[in-house]
């Protein structure tokens, strides 16, 4: 099944790609490798997901941010690629938690993320992965996230 099949069983709409927010590229594809830019969380009506976790955002909410960065993300991948069928496996994963200092559940913030991938590319969504806690984050967004990818061979 495709990806963007797979999308649809799901009920899976992404939203439009942000523009760049700023001077650089949000994918680029070398040899068979695709890296992504650090991707944040725009909500459905396009504003940017704002708030700490650990303060103003629960684990809960910094989680279902972390799900709309995934979705995000797609996005932006799709805009770039033209397919997300081109995507082969989620390789590896930063996850960085806009969170307070005493806040220890970047992981399960960042599971958000990670389920998402999963739910969509099966195993291959699976990657490697780090989560780690800022002290803050552009525009006081809860979650920001890059990824590399593997893309299928040329045919």
């Amino acid at each position: 099944m495709s990806i963007e099949a797979r999308l649809e069983e799901l009920g899976i709409t992404l939203p439009p790609p942000p523009p760049p927010g700023g001077v650089y590229t949000p994918v680029v594809v070398v040899d068979q490798m695709a890296y992504v830019s650090g991707q944040v969380p725009f909500g459905p009506d396009g504003e940017l997901m704002r708030g700490r976790v650990g303060d103003q955002l629960t684990e809960a909410e910094g989680k279902a941010a972390a799900r709309v960065v995934a979705l995000t993300m797609l996005a932006t991948i799709r805009d770039a690629l033209g397919s997300l069928d081109r995507v082969r496996r989620v390789v590896k994963v930063l996850g960085m938690v806009n969170s307070t200092p005493d806040f220890e559940h970047h992981p399960a913030v960042m599971n958000g993320f990670s389920e998402t991938m999963v739910e969509i590319f099966g195993e291959a969504g699976k990657a490697a992965r780090s989560a780690i806690g800022m002290g803050s984050l552009p525009f006081n967004v809860p979650v920001e996230v890059e990824a590399i990818l593997q893309l299928h061979d040329d045919e």
